[in-house]
């Protein structure tokens, strides 16, 4: 951004700041006739009572991904794009001695809008925490509440996980399938349908790509974070050049700002 880009920059956000006290200022003076506008803003990450996520500094953690209360994600792991994992019980989980609720493991990925929570046992009454292991691979859409994946298991995209479910070492439960409660699926094998049943044995590569597919996506997070990171001035910057070079798309229509071909000067 050039020096009259950054002035137009500077005196765009004092308008804007302007603007926002002015309209304060005559919310106030309205009393009781004040119009208030209820603004949600999005937090990746917040605190439930008195518990907080606990992010290792080399986690992923997309921006519309939302991480509630007593959670902990280690080293390199990824939670895309939707996800949702939350804490529903922080009072009972600190009264009971639990360290997090749900604790995710290193190199560890939750596709895009997958839900993890914890629940409480109908039998016992206690928390069941929702715990994952290293080099994990869960799906999209996926549902795991109050169960165990040990490490290197692979959970299939739309597969729902109930209370007390235990996902052994290099195991794999198939898309869409339904995990009953307590059920325990052993290493190396395969379980799907509804209920989930078991299908197969793994084979060797089978069980070496689990391990290749939470490594892709580690490295894949790393771009995303990159790209995430970027200051709002940066992404204008594309943005303006991008279509200052971008040529008409005659299948998709140029309307849409698609770029088919991007200039050597753009940074990588």
């Amino acid at each position: 951004m050039g020096s009259f880009g950054k002035a137009f920059y500077t005196v765009g956000f004092w308008i804007r700041e302007t603007g926002q006290a002015l309209d304060r200022l005559g919310s106030r003076l309205q009393g009781n006739y004040l119009f208030q506008e209820q603004l949600s803003r999005h937090r990746p990450l917040m605190n439930l009572f008195d518990k907080a996520p606990i992010i290792h500094k080399d986690a992923f953690v997309a921006p519309s991904a939302s991480i509630i209360g007593d959670v902990y994600v280690g080293q390199s792991s990824s939670v895309w794009y939707g996800c949702v994992l939350r804490d529903f019980f922080p009072l009972l989980t600190s009264s009971e001695g639990d360290v997090n609720s749900i604790s995710i493991g290193s190199g560890t990925n939750i596709q895009d809008n997958s839900l993890v929570h914890v629940s409480k046992s109908k039998i016992s009454g206690k928390v069941l925490p929702t715990i994952i292991g290293d080099n994990v691979t869960v799906g999209h859409s996926a549902v795991l509440q109050g169960c165990t994946v040990e490490d290197e298991a692979f959970i299939g995209m739309g597969a729902t996980l109930l209370d007390g479910v235990y996902v052994e070492k290099h195991a794999m439960v198939a898309a869409g399938a339904l995990v009953r409660q307590n059920t325990r699926i052993p290493y190396g094998e395969v379980w799907g349908g509804n209920p989930a049943r078991f299908l197969r044995k793994l084979t060797e590569d089978e069980m070496t790509f689990f391990s290749q597919s939470a490594l892709n996506y580690s490295n894949l997070a790393e771009a995303h974070a990159v790209e995430n990171g970027k200051r709002l001035d940066e992404t204008e910057f594309v943005k303006v050049l991008g279509k200052k070079f971008a040529r008409p798309d005659k299948e998709n229509g140029a309307a849409l700002g698609v770029v088919r071909e991007m200039p050597p000067e753009l940074p990588s």
